[in-house]
Parts: C-alpha cells; structure tokens; sequence
C-alpha cells in the first residue's frame, strides 16, 4: 500500500476590507427596505447570523453602486490572485518549503471565472517551476475546502515524496445584486465574506496529521438547495432556506455511510471539523452529529469572525484547531451544492 498522505501546513489570508455587521445591516436597510417589502421582517438575519465581522474585496460603499460582470471578474481576478499569494506563501514558509518545491497546486474557487485559472496567473509572482501540475476546481462550493483537501491528499498519496499545494480561494461578497429583490439575496448578504485557505499535503513520513479516509454523499433530487444561477449580471445565488433542516435530518446518516465505507463510526471520532454556513446550520449539525449544544464552539468563532466564505471557512476552523492542537481523530465535513457533503479523517501525529 502507498503510504498515506500527510497534512504539512496550512494558513489563512482575508482581504484588508473588513465589513461590520452592523455596517452591513444598515446598508442593506438603505438599498432593500425602500424596495423589497418583506425586508423588515428579515432584517432579524443580520443579528441571528452569529456574525459580528467580515472581510470583503472591497469597501462596503463599493456595493452600493450597479456593478456589471465585467467588472465583478476583473475584482475576482485580482484579490483572489493576492489571497492565493498570501496564503500560499504563508504555508510555504511554516513547512519550511519554496514555491519551486511544490509539484502539484489544487486550486479551488467557485465566485469567478479565471481562464488562465488563479494558480497559472500568479506562477510568475509566486516563483513555481515550469512543470508544476495544475488542477482547477470549480463548482463546490461550500464543500469545496474539504473536496480539494481530498483531492490534494489523493494526488500526493499517489507520488510519494511530492508535495502538492491545495488553496480554496472564495470571493463571495461579489456576488452582492442590487436589483434581486429576495430572501436568498437578503440571507446571503447577511452570510457571506470573502477569504482563502491553505494547506501543503505530501506523502511520506513526518506532518501535522495523516490523511486517513475521505469520501462524499450526494443526495438525489436536490439540485435547487445550493448553487449559483447565471445571467448578464453575472452570479445570483440560490440559497434554500430549508438546508438547516436538511441538514439536521441528513447529515447524520450520510456522514455515518462514508465512515462505515472506511471502517470507521462516529464514536471513534473526537472532533468533527465542520464548515459553520450559518448559525442555524451550526446548531443543526451539533444535533444531526450528537455532538452537545456548543461542541462547535471554533465553528461559531470563525463564523464571527469572517462570516461564511464558502470552501476556505472549513480550512480555517482546521487551521485554527490545529493551532491549538489536533484532536487524535477529527473528521473535517462540509456541504455544498448538489446537494452533497464531503469528509475527510485526520489522524493526529503522535
């Protein structure tokens, strides 16, 4: 059997711009409540979110003017280059690697297009070799941080001794729209920041923690749960109310059938790493997982702290958590459009 791979490093990195919730609320007062008469009775989402800060690509009064596709991407296109670089560097250096050590980059987004994608437009910057592997992935969203991890583990775990880079990059605040008058876009501004996250994987001995099992659950006949839809204006989010049930009522068995698929139960794990997309799908994950009122207490301090950036939140609650030392096993779960979830299984070095 190839040897499993083994978590290196990670890091975080967060735009300069930091939007208070408070601040946020109050604009969004002024650009829905003349327009959208339900809003008053949704504004209560921007004190029951669990979020006091975020950060943003850019100021908040930046929002407040139309802003067409073109250049939402030209945005995208340059703060998420300068996230990956800061990310990326900042794993480098803890693994005590160079750019020019790396072999394989995960790059990992789903609020833009980049064609030449991010990893090949900061390269130069960032100082990789000519014959790095690049592996875009765009799609998952929320899932994403804990997929690309999969991915990243799998592509190292099949060349032992090459170290494979893995950054979830998410720019969400860009797909703040003035002109959609509904509750998905009122919940949305009150959710989502802006962010990315690294981390370095590489097979062999020595790391944070062993990659031990991964594995997915994608539930059929949900495809309007989570997802982006498309038109001139660029991205519109589709944020159905109904995931905190869903995940409360789902969430269990499904993370129980990716463990028992890697002999694995829920009993054997002691701390479960989520991405915390909400207060409310915090509170439903500590009851689908019988985890206790509160086990999730990193999950709600990153939520406070950055809102919910998509794939990288994950990251940073795995960041976090290893910061103040790894559990012996923690399974890291997130879910995402289609509507699925992906787990990954760290076992912590001894």
């Amino acid at each position: 059997m190839p040897a499993p791979a083994q978590l290196i490093s990670t890091a975080i990195a967060v735009p300069d711009n930091i939007l208070l919730q408070s601040d946020v609320a109050a604009a969004a007062g002024d650009i829905f409540g003349p327009r959208f008469r339900e809003f008053d009775r949704m504004a209560k989402v921007f004190d029951s979110a669990g979020i006091h800060k975020r950060h943003a690509a850019r100021p908040i009064d930046w929002f407040r003017q139309p802003r067409s596709w073109p250049e939402r991407t030209a945005v995208y296109l340059e703060v998420a280059s300068a996230l990956f670089v800061s990310a990326a560097r900042q794993a480098l250096d803890e693994a005590g690697l160079l750019p020019t050590d790396i072999d394989t980059v995960v790059t990992v987004s789903s609020t833009g297009i980049a064609t030449p994608s991010i990893e090949a437009r900061v390269s130069g910057t960032l100082g990789f070799r000519p014959d790095i592997e690049r592996v875009p992935v765009f799609g998952l969203g929320c899932a994403g941080g804990v997929s690309g991890f999969s991915i990243g583990a799998r592509l190292a775990q099949a060349r032992p001794g090459t170290n494979v880079l893995v950054v979830a990059v998410e720019l969400c605040t860009l797909a703040f729209r003035l002109d959609e008058m509904t509750k998905a876009n009122v919940v949305a501004t009150a959710l989502f920041g802006d962010g990315a996250a690294a981390c370095i994987l590489r097979a062999g001995e020595g790391g944070l923690a062993t990659v031990e099992a991964a594995g997915q659950h994608t539930w059929p006949d949900t495809l309007d749960i989570m997802g982006w839809s498309v038109d001139p204006q660029g991205f519109g989010v589709i944020f159905d109310r109904s995931i905190p049930p869903f995940a409360e009522a789902e969430m269990g068995p499904a993370v129980d059938g990716i463990l028992q698929r890697n002999n694995l139960t829920r009993s054997q794990v002691d701390r479960f790493i989520c991405h915390p997309g909400g207060a409310k799908v915090v509170e439903a994950l500590e009851h689908a997982l019988d985890l206790g009122q509160g086990a999730l207490d990193v999950e709600r301090d990153v939520l406070r702290d950055y809102g919910n950036m998509s794939a990288p939140t994950v990251l940073f609650v795995l960041d976090r958590i290893r910061r103040a030392g790894l559990p012996n096993r923690s399974v890291l779960a997130a879910m995402g459009p289609g509507f699925s979830v992906s787990c990954v299984s760290l076992v912590a070095a001894a």
